[in-house]
């Protein structure tokens, strides 16, 4: 009986990607699915104030940021700054130069309620950065701006307002 019982539990916690879906840390009082319902959607970039680097990324940088209820996310953001033109194949200086201060990443996502975090889990990147970004988030009242800052970085935070895209 408590092979099978042991078995279950198994298979329930396989299917379900494992009691993470259900409570994102001890203590918190609601689901992943409940937590992430904010978040879902297209944001804008508004801006990024802050920094180590602001040239890399120019005044005006755009951007988009896409959150899923399945708990997906991916992220762009192309500098506002001349980038090289060519034709054919990009010397390996001009491909780097395009590159730089440009972000484009995805992965999976999750949500530390009580640390007021949202961790992502990068799979895939254009740079080979950190695979983990854990970013304190605050959510405008109606719920339609969010503001990301790194969490343990050193130097100057950085700051990045998304709307919402309607």
């Amino acid at each position: 009986m408590r092979r099978t019982l042991a078995a279950v539990a198994g298979v329930l916690l396989a299917l379900t990607g494992g009691a993470g879906n259900w409570r994102a840390k001890a203590g918190q009082t609601r689901s992943q699915a409940e937590l992430r319902k904010p978040f879902i959607g297209t944001w804008r970039l508004v801006s990024i104030t802050g920094g180590n680097n602001p040239g890399n990324r120019g005044s005006n940088p755009t951007g988009i940021i896409m959150y899923d209820d399945h708990g997906n996310m991916a992220v762009q953001i192309m500098p506002d700054r001349p980038r090289p033109k060519y034709t054919g194949t990009p010397t390996p200086e001009q491909a780097l130069e395009a590159m730089r201060g440009y972000v484009a990443y995805f992965g999976t996502y999750n949500i530390d309620e009580k640390a007021g975090t949202v961790t992502h889990h990068r799979q895939g990147m254009l740079d080979a950065g950190a695979v983990d970004f854990v970013r304190k988030f605050q959510l405008t009242p109606d719920g339609n701006r969010i503001t990301l800052t790194p969490v343990g970085g050193a130097g100057n935070p950085i700051h990045l307002m998304w709307e919402r895209v309607r």
